[in-house]
């Protein structure tokens, strides 16, 4: 029987239970902070302070540069993208009045939960602004592209959006 006065209310079942709980909750707390400070995320870099930094005015410039150039980018890709079959892309690049973009394509295939699987595959110009290339990506998961093209000193990059690459059934 429970009462005020009992004696014994460290052992009452109440008691211990949120003893339990507050113990379990720091305790799964400890683990995520160590998991936080020894496995870091691979979507920042780590010297975020030193590799290629830009002053606001050089980001401001890129931007503008970007916008100046105005080129479309148009990406035919599968539907459905298999986990370590080559696939293949073709891109075609246009100027601001449509014309095609002749130059050096490079396709950075990005992995948001990995960055040391990220990988960079060039493409062959097949005609005037068509270019062609197969990626054969090593993990399933999300994905995204990253089209870097260079025509003498401009250059025009752009992302594509996020897809999944899945397992054969």
């Amino acid at each position: 029987m429970l009462s005020q006065k009992n004696k014994k209310g460290w052992r009452n079942p109440w008691f211990v239970g949120m003893i339990g709980v507050v113990a379990t909750a720091v305790l799964v707390n400890s683990i995520l902070i160590w998991k936080a400070y020894h496995d870091r995320s691979t979507l920042v870099d780590h010297e975020y302070s030193t590799n290629d930094r830009k002053s606001d005015t050089e980001t401001i410039d890129d931007i503008q540069a970007q916008n100046a150039l105005a080129w479309k980018v148009t990406v035919k890709q599968p539907k459905m993208i298999m986990l370590a079959a080559p696939t293949s892309y073709e891109i075609e690049v246009a100027d601001r009045q449509g014309a095609p973009v002749s130059g050096d394509m490079e396709v950075v295939a990005y992995r948001s939960a990995d960055a040391e699987k990220d990988f960079a595959v060039p493409f062959k110009e097949i005609s005037a602004g068509k270019y062609q290339g197969y990626i054969s990506f090593p993990l399933k998961g999300y994905w995204e592209l990253r089209i870097r093209v260079k025509r003498a000193k401009d250059v025009f990059e752009v992302g594509s959006g996020k897809f999944q690459v899945t397992q054969a059934q």
